[in-house]
């Protein structure tokens, strides 16, 4: 939001977002008697609270950082935005409309874009107004056909331009617009003609309801442009790879879900809003990129990356599936998790709402699926997956996608479901990932030769990594308390850990022999400073309890029980690749394995439960 907002709504948003409201959101607090709140600092590190709300003065100060301020500082500190956008966050939140005010910009004469966005609502009152109008039948005939009725297209503001290519142009004149102004807004061209004519409109909002520009579509077979959708040019105003149609009347509901529905035109927006989908928006004139991505990452407050949810709609065709792929090789920009929603029929939401109804468009949504699941099963169907050749080639693409994302616990998680796609083993899976790491090289300029990539060392997994706890819980368990395992370890083997550096601590435990001084020559085998670092940290971390065998195998059990589950998991995906029919032996053979496994679950489970 360019310009400079009016004081009075500045005090407002002050006024009516309550500070403790708004920090509670972030900070635990308790009551500290005298009217204040008290919490643990979000700003830094600390144990003890000095971290202090006064609702009744509307700051916050911490006595440990000296951080301090108002909300709108708060929210700006917190979720790293400008003053303008934590100002519009918390306006959206109380439901206060902002006024913007202009105040000029370098080399844009003083006023403009105040001017800019009162020429495009009098343009929008004027497309509108023509939408009515003799002239407008077909525009009305477009909707109707796509059952929007005259509500419908009220509250989405939409209008039609005359197909007299100077019917705006004079209009506002008359209103007092000159043609620098009008030329400026991208609603007249440079030789004075009107830029829209003969086409169905939507005015394209931002948060604060301003217009900024129009998005129209071609409903005539003579219209002379060839593209079916024309967008308002780039402006002091309007930046496409700025602004989401739709978001004036979906910001709030986003903010609210943790959700955004991302859709590819106009009619689709209106379609599920109408629908009961009021998270829905769409690009306008250019393919979903990272400015949008960090516009819904703020509006959603999925700075922690835990919450929120980003669905794409697409086709079912190819265009789609490459759509998606897109989608994919961008998705470390989100913070939200991201997912997929396809209508087999491959009708759009618009289309879909005409032919099955609304509720045909809120199920569409409630079936999505996660992103990288959709493109994993794609890779699959690309291949041959009963040939060799064919799941060594779908596991080669699909760890060439995979070796750009950088966070690896999202890593582990994909090549899991990829191993399980394809059914083959995860360690195989994992080392063309591996070599697709080493293979991975980063051009920054075109005119720069190629560096490699520095892959993430494997040595020394995250404590903290939720995906791999018990794996290191294990191996605290075995470096601590080896008594409390038998010489086979409980039966745990290497493929057990799925983390390298996991695996080579595990193999020191194997092969080393467990007698006097055992530490110490298990620190001598250690190869390499991570291992020997990573070996050491294992030594000392803390355990849960004192544990005793029954503990310890009962851990243990629990470790293989994932394994277990795994191999379960690709059996069944070479039993659903496998016909019964041509295959019977075959078919035999792996329920066989199926059922084996199944056993060997329940005992674990069994066992680990203990």
């Amino acid at each position: 939001m360019a310009g400079r907002i009016n004081d009075e709504d500045i005090a407002a948003v002050r006024e009516r977002n309550r500070i403790d409201d708004v920090v509670g959101g972030y900070v635990a607090l308790r009551n500290a008697g005298g009217g204040s709140l008290k919490g643990l600092c979000p700003f830094h590190d600390e144990k003890t609270p000095s971290f202090t709300v006064t609702p009744s003065r509307g700051f916050y100060y911490c006595f440990g950082c000296g951080e301090g301020g108002d909300v709108i500082t708060f929210l700006q500190r917190q979720q790293n935005l400008s003053f303008t956008e934590a100002v519009a966050v918390l306006a959206d939140k109380a439901g206060i409309v902002l006024r913007v005010e202009d105040d000029g910009a370098p080399g844009q004469a003083p006023g403009m874009r105040k001017r800019i966005l009162e020429a495009n609502e009098a343009a929008q009152e004027f497309y509108a107004a023509q939408l009515e109008s003799p002239e407008g039948v077909e525009a009305r005939r477009f909707l109707h056909g796509r059952d929007f009725d005259r509500a419908n297209a009220l509250h989405f503001g939409v209008g039609y331009a005359p197909r007299h290519g100077g019917a705006l142009r004079q209009t506002l004149r008359d209103k007092g617009f000159t043609d620098d102004v009008l030329q400026a807004a991208g609603l007249v061209r440079q030789h004075g003609r009107d830029f829209f004519t003969g086409r169905v409109l939507w005015p394209i909002r931002d948060s604060a309801q301003s217009v900024l520009g129009f998005g129209a579509r071609r409903i005539y077979d003579d219209d002379r442009l060839p593209a079916k959708y024309i967008n308002t040019p780039e402006s002091p105003v309007y930046k496409k790879s700025h602004v989401l149609y739709g978001l004036d009347l979906a910001r709030r509901e986003i903010g609210r879900k943790s959700q955004a529905v991302i859709v590819e035109g106009y009619t689709d927006v209106m379609a599920a809003h109408l629908s009961g989908v009021e998270t829905a928006v769409a690009s306008c004139g250019t393919a979903f990129g990272e400015d949008h991505a960090r516009l819904l990452q703020r509006l959603m407050g999925t700075s922690d990356g835990l919450h929120g949810e980003v669905i794409f709609t697409f086709d079912g065709d190819k265009a789609g599936q490459a759509a998606a792929l897109k989608v994919f090789k961008g998705d470390q920009n989100f913070i939200a998790q991201t997912y997929v929603a396809i209508e087999p029929s491959g009708l759009d939401p618009c289309d879909l709402r005409m032919q099955q109804g609304d509720a045909a468009v809120r199920e569409l949504v409630a079936r999505r699926v996660p992103l990288y699941r959709f493109v994993m099963s794609n890779i699959a169907k690309s291949y041959d997956l009963d040939r060799a050749d064919g799941r060594l080639a779908a596991a080669r693409e699909g760890a060439e996608l995979l070796s750009a994302i950088r966070d690896q616990s999202l890593v582990n998680q994909y090549l899991r479901e990829l191993s399980g796609v394809l059914g083959m083993d995860l360690d195989e899976v994992r080392r063309e990932a591996s070599r697709s790491r080493q293979r991975t090289v980063t051009h920054s300029r075109d005119d720069e030769p190629p560096q490699e990539r520095p892959a993430p060392d494997p040595a020394w997994p995250s404590p903290s990594d939720p995906s791999l706890r018990l794996e290191r819980d294990t191996l605290k368990l075995m470096l601590q308390h080896p008594v409390t395992f038998d010489t086979a370890w409980n039966g745990v083997r290497e493929s057990d850990f799925t983390h390298p550096g996991y695996v080579e601590v595990f193999r020191l435990v194997r092969d080393v022999e467990f007698a006097d001084g055992w530490t110490d020559r298990l620190r001598a085998s250690a190869g390499g400073e991570l291992v020997q670092q990573l070996l050491v940290s294992l030594l000392v971390e803390p355990v849960l309890r004192e544990p005793d065998e029954a503990y310890s195998l009962a851990h243990t059990s629990r470790l293989r029980l994932v394994q277990v589950t795994r191999e379960i998991a690709d059996v069944r995906s070479r039993l659903q690749r496998t016909d019964p029919v041509k295959d019977a032996s075959g078919h035999r053979a792996l329920f066989a394995q199926l059922t084996e496994l199944e056993m060997k679950r329940k005992k674990l489970q069994s066992v680990g439960l203990g």
